[in-house]
């Protein structure tokens, strides 16, 4: 048995099989099937879809086929297939637009090296060939040319040239957005997961964030005990009884500031010396604790926006610890990861094969056809390869989707936004962006899945259901 990846033929092991079964009955999120599915910006590893209808279409791209797509997705050429297509093998225009969609751009290019994810990969890199490690001048070669792509990547989103990039370090990932997407109508930057340290470098450099998982818990909580006040009349024994059964309250920097401003008051009765007053290394201790406790998770994910990105931009081309110092990926830069061309970039392409197998479906077998795509998947990506799929499959197909999970929180809707802005002005301002119209709709909304991503997506009669 082989397995078709490109115009190459790879043999299938037998520990493959097991990913072209189906996966077992996921129910739907709960909410009726519509014709889109919600942006999900967070990174993929890896794809599988799965259909009754053969892939076949996917395989043996000719070279002038797979010379046509690295021109459309270049000049962002436009495709739009039929909602069906009787012959998907023969339909050159299908074939030149899957090629389209696999393709994104990276920096820096190292062949021989995993360059994603970063975060957690010094087992993949460990004995790998890294001259620079115990070179000072390469790494200075290294970190200048990957400065001045950075730059560049942030001039085409200000410009609007480019929707979005990613800024992978081996401790967390930025996701920049251009203004008009996630709801947004200024440039964002969102960083997950992050520490204490570097929150307090980011406000010793004057950049201002937000921390919406944080704040969003204060408000609710908040609510919460407003409630409790008004709907308090005589004081019930049940009031204290989640913390009496050993549940912890969330913490928050708000008690402690309330702890020191509550014994205001005993100062002008004059009897503030005979009641203990927790004193100021207490107060700090306490909030540093509560701080240290979110770090690393996704609760500690930070929003910087509008010119603060800009500040945000020079603070990472600055900051020492943005590069491990030891370890395999010593003095190796970020990866940065973009949907169209920027300074310094290599074009890449999307691993993709389509495989065949049989599975059990009650008293008989069945075939069972599946497509993989090895990642790194953006979310452009994602929504191109479903345009295709749904005319291509017949509206039809079904799919797992392996997300890089620190990355998922970045579907944490953003603070204080307003309106979202109108369809017509996010293709106006962003028609130059290289995103497909339908796949820029998408990517304008707010986003819809907190802190979690899409597990399964399902498609059937040609509308959606999905599970995050």
């Amino acid at each position: 048995v082989a397995l078709s990846c490109g115009s190459r033929r790879l043999p299938l092991f037998r520990q493959d099989l097991h990913v072209a079964a189906p996966p077992p009955d996921v129910p739907p999120s709960g909410c009726p099937a519509r014709s889109e599915f919600p942006a999900d910006w967070s990174l993929k590893t890896r794809l599988l879809f799965m259909s009754s209808q053969p892939f076949t279409w996917a395989e043996h791209l000719k070279a002038q086929e797979e010379a046509q797509g690295f021109a459309q997705h270049c000049r962002a050429t436009e495709t739009n297939l039929p909602q069906c297509v009787q012959e998907p093998r023969l339909c050159a225009e299908l074939r030149c637009a899957f090629q389209q969609s696999l393709v994104y751009w990276l920096h820096p290019s190292l062949p021989w090296l995993p360059l994603f994810p970063r975060a957690g990969a010094d087992r993949r890199i460990a004995g790998k060939a890294c001259p620079w490690a115990q070179d000072e001048a390469l790494q200075q070669v290294l970190m200048s040319e990957w400065s001045v792509s950075f730059t560049s990547l942030y001039n085409l989103l200000k410009a609007k040239l480019c929707p979005y990039f990613y800024v992978c370090t081996y401790q967390f990932t930025v996701l920049f957005r251009a203004a008009g997407l996630a709801g947004s109508d200024v440039i964002t930057a969102v960083i997950s997961p992050t520490t204490r340290g570097l929150r307090e470098a980011m406000r010793s450099e004057g950049i201002e964030f937000s921390l919406p998982l944080v704040e969003g818990c204060r408000i609710r909580k908040q609510k919460n005990s407003e409630v409790n006040m008004e709907t308090e009349v005589v004081h019930s024994p049940e009031v204290d009884k989640s913390t009496e059964d050993g549940e912890e309250p969330v913490p928050s920097d708000d008690d402690d500031d309330d702890e020191e401003e509550s014994f205001s008051w005993l100062e002008e009765m004059g009897v503030q010396d005979k009641v203990k007053k927790p004193d100021t290394i207490s107060i700090k201790i306490r909030k540093e604790k509560n701080e240290v406790q979110m770090d690393h998770k996704p609760e500690s994910v930070a929003v910087v926006k509008g010119t603060n990105t800009f500040t945000l931009l020079n603070f990472l081309i600055n900051c020492k610890s943005l590069v491990a110092a030891a370890g395999p990926q010593a003095g190796l830069p970020p990866t940065l990861l973009s949907p169209v061309a920027f300074r310094g970039a290599t074009m890449q392409t999307l691993k993709a094969r389509s495989m065949n197998a049989k599975a059990r479906a009650h008293l008989s077998y069945e075939d069972v056809f599946s497509l993989e795509i090895v990642g790194p998947v953006m979310p452009h990506s994602l929504h191109l390869l479903t345009l295709l799929l749904r005319s291509a499959q017949r509206g039809a197909f079904s799919a797992v989707l392996y997300a890089h999970e620190p990355t998922a929180v970045f579907n944490t809707r953003l603070d204080d936004a307003g309106a979202p802005l109108s369809k017509e002005a996010v293709c106006r301002d962003l028609s130059k962006c290289g995103l497909h119209p339908k796949t820029l709709d998408q990517l304008s909304q707010f986003s819809a899945l907190g802190k979690s991503s899409i597990r399964f997506l399902e498609m059937k009669d040609y509308a959606y259901t999905w599970k995050a």
